[in-house]
């Protein structure tokens, strides 16, 4: 497969430094999920074409940090991509659309099906002009169902499996703040595009690749939709405190709050004698994972009370001394900052015209030791490669600039 893989990616060149070298991607996508699955693309070496709004599209100004109004979100996943501003409903952009997609490798689309049909990008239309073109779409509840033509953000997906129930305290649900649910069917549906180029290397046949918020937060969730089905418990939230498992929680300090996770028993074995509770690793309260799950609000309280008279600094270095895991709770600016982080080079600082000093915009998230991803070149200005990618599909200076006047791009 692998051979195969290699013969056809790398055909008639040089062993290319970048693993999808030579692989087209049109970006239609939006916010979150759309967007950061075309962003790893692009971090593995895939040339991805951004096409949005003649003025820009939404997701470009959210949370603005530039003098333009570009947002950060916009900043880190648009990186290493090329920019096309397009309006693909008018007849001369729907040709623009035909021209780049017989081009093209992959096409992605996080849009409801009825969208996708009205602007040709449905996998049937996308078909017919290139047999085996490969369709990435992402929605809120997938293509079929009762809910498929429905519309819905990360929060909705949080909030349908279960999730923000589970996270919530004292009958108040909690959404998660960092939206796992966009980046997770992200990831999700970049390793299923990967899956489908292999395919289409082995097969000549492309596909449509297709995920969903809920399908990805129902699929997070899912074993404690598993116990919930089998056990019939009707659990509720209490935070972060823990319920498989103890002690789990966020503990306060001195001067600030610490995490702690402790799961299984050699851990909790050097928790109890830290604690000088040695007697509970007899006690039948606490004799399991779930039996200390079940009694976790007498094991976070004996905890607090551990590290009531301790600072985060003290209270972290112990716990690091037994090899308990635990962490400080962090605030933006301090993750930022923290030894481990910069030790590491998570952060690549990346310039962006109007921005007084480069972005912390993290890499590719995970580490190849043979062909790692990379952050090539910022986010592209609006519109930044539109005259060149025309000028590659055969339009002339005039035409770019009639086109223009039109408001086709």
């Amino acid at each position: 497969m692998f051979a195969v893989f290699a013969e056809e990616l790398f055909k008639g060149r040089q062993l290319m430094s970048a693993v999808l070298e030579g692989i087209r991607v049109l970006d239609f996508g939006r916010y979150i999920a759309g967007p950061f699955c075309g962003t790893l693309l692009a971090d593995m070496g895939a040339e991805v074409i951004r096409i949005e709004k003649v003025d820009g599209s939404e997701d470009r100004f959210t949370t603005p940090i530039t003098p333009q109004g570009e947002g950060a979100g916009y900043v880190q996943l648009a990186r290493n991509k090329k920019g096309l501003t397009l309006n693909p409903r008018k007849p001369e952009g729907a040709e623009i659309v035909r021209k780049l997609v017989e081009t093209a490798d992959v096409v992605i689309a996080n849009l409801p099906q009825p969208t996708l049909i009205s602007m040709g990008l449905d996998y049937d239309s996308l078909k017919a002009i290139k047999p085996d073109i490969i369709l990435t779409t992402v929605s809120a509840y997938g293509s079929t169902g009762p809910y498929a033509e429905k519309v819905g953000f990360d929060g909705v997906a949080q909030a349908m499996s279960g999730n923000m129930h589970m996270g919530g305290v004292d009958g108040q649900p909690m959404k998660s703040f960092v939206p796992y649910c966009d980046f997770g069917t992200a990831s999700l549906c970049a390793f299923g595009t990967l899956a489908a180029i292999i395919h289409r290397m082995n097969t000549g046949e492309g596909q449509h690749v297709e995920g969903s918020l809920l399908r990805t937060s129902l699929t997070f969730n899912n074993a404690n939709l598993i116990e919930e089905a089998i056990l019939g418990l009707g659990r509720v939230g209490t935070g972060n405190r823990g319920q498989g498992s103890a002690p789990v929680d966020a503990i306060p300090t001195k001067n600030g709050w610490i995490m702690m996770q402790v799961v299984g028993n050699p851990l909790f074995e050097r928790w109890a004698k830290l604690m000088g509770e040695d007697h509970w690793m007899t006690d039948n309260r606490f004799s399991t994972d779930q039996l200390r799950g079940d009694n976790a609000a007498d094991i976070s309280a004996r905890t607090r009370e551990w590290a009531a008279d301790k600072t985060n600094e003290e209270a972290l270095a112990i716990l690091a001394d037994h090899r308990i895991p635990c962490g400080e709770v962090l605030k933006p600016a301090d993750a930022l900052k923290n030894e481990h982080v910069v030790e590491t080079g998570i952060f690549n600082s990346v310039d962006y015209p109007g921005l007084s000093g480069g972005a912390p915009i993290a890499g590719t998230p995970v580490s190849l030791s043979k062909a790692p991803g990379t952050i090539r070149h910022r986010a592209p200005t609006l519109g930044e490669h539109t005259d060149d990618l025309l000028q590659e599909l055969g339009y002339s200076s005039d035409q770019i600039e009639n086109l223009r006047h039109d408001r086709i791009v």
